[in-house]
């Protein structure tokens, strides 16, 4: 399969996730115990403590993924890397649900929250984009086009995941 399938794939699911996040937010319950866990800690009902905790829940899923993957290219196992993102992606949304249901603020502060945590991918986004404006070849007669086509996934996958955390998480309870 080609790359660009793989993509098309992938922009779809994120798609179609964002369109039924209604439903797949209710797949979990009140009474999870994570979700008891964070409503009772006080410090997580402050949006900005609230914010920096996803920011770090973020940021620790995005380096262990990429450790994971990193690690997994010394195997000779094909298509693993795509199990563990798909576990990553998984993992990112059941975490994202469980802070929005233990959220207990305002409307307002939650959205201050989900902006603030969210911001990892964000500024992931800029990093990526000033290191694909400014590439440049490493030696004479180096061809950039991978460097490039990384730069550019990493892209879109840290755009999408901006998107979708912010969305999830400042997703308020009350319907609209």
């Amino acid at each position: 399969m080609s790359l660009m399938l793989f993509l098309f794939i992938g922009l779809l699911g994120a798609l179609f996730i964002n369109i039924f996040k209604r439903s797949i937010i209710e797949m979990v319950g009140e009474r999870n115990p994570l979700v008891q866990r964070l409503k009772n800690v006080s410090w997580f009902q402050n949006h900005w403590l609230a914010g920096i905790f996803l920011f770090l829940v973020n940021a620790g899923l995005f380096f262990t993924t990429g450790f994971v993957l990193f690690w997994l290219m010394s195997f000779l196992i094909p298509y693993v890397h795509f199990l563990v993102m798909f576990i990553a992606v998984m993992a990112s949304l059941y975490l994202w649900i469980i802070i929005n249901k233990a959220w207990q603020g305002t409307r307002r502060k939650q959205l201050r929250m989900s902006a603030v945590g969210s911001s990892f991918y964000l500024i992931l986004t800029l990093i990526f984009c000033y290191k694909l404006i400014t590439l440049k070849p490493l030696f004479p007669g180096d061809d950039t086009f991978m460097r490039a086509l990384g730069l550019e996934l990493g892209l879109i996958v840290t755009t999408t995941a901006f998107i979708s955390c912010l969305l999830f998480t400042s997703y308020s309870k009350q319907k609209s």
